[in-house]
């Protein structure tokens, strides 16, 4: 059965994102993030890819090396982390993580957002991605 984690601060969908990837709970992976120096309240972790790869590949599970530009939900992998909700502050490139995932060839989105009706989204129309990071399918 498929579930998603919900983050439990403002900020804290790169981490529920890594806990969705890696099925763990929120308060698992904020402690495993904390203990490596990675804090939800940091604004670059929803302005940098590196943490959640830094994440990730602590736990043994490689990601692509780039960004890849988003085409169609069609051709993602099937596993993936998805920037959506792009916007700029102070010129700085600012996103909310989200997790794609297939299932039996089912695709799903998973979002931590709290204030979303299900965080298992099929509602593609209405997210907008703008890059994806490929993830070794766990």
């Amino acid at each position: 059965m498929l579930k998603s984690v919900v983050q439990e601060e403002t900020t804290g969908c790169g981490i529920a994102s890594v806990a969705n990837i890696l099925g763990k709970t929120y308060s698992e992976m904020k402690a495993a993030a904390n203990a490596m120096g990675i804090y939800a309240s940091d604004k670059s972790l929803w302005s940098d890819t590196q943490y959640v790869r830094y994440m990730l590949s602590s736990e043994g599970i490689k990601t692509s090396a780039d960004e890849a530009p988003f085409e169609s939900w069609e051709a993602l992998p099937d596993l993936a982390l998805l920037s959506i909700k792009h916007h700029q502050e102070e010129g700085k490139d600012f996103w909310h993580w989200v997790v794609f995932r297939r299932v039996n060839g089912q695709p799903f989105v998973l979002d931590s957002a709290s204030y979303l009706p299900s965080n298992i989204r099929q509602d593609f129309h209405a997210m907008q991605p703008k890059w994806f990071i490929e993830v070794q399918n766990t």
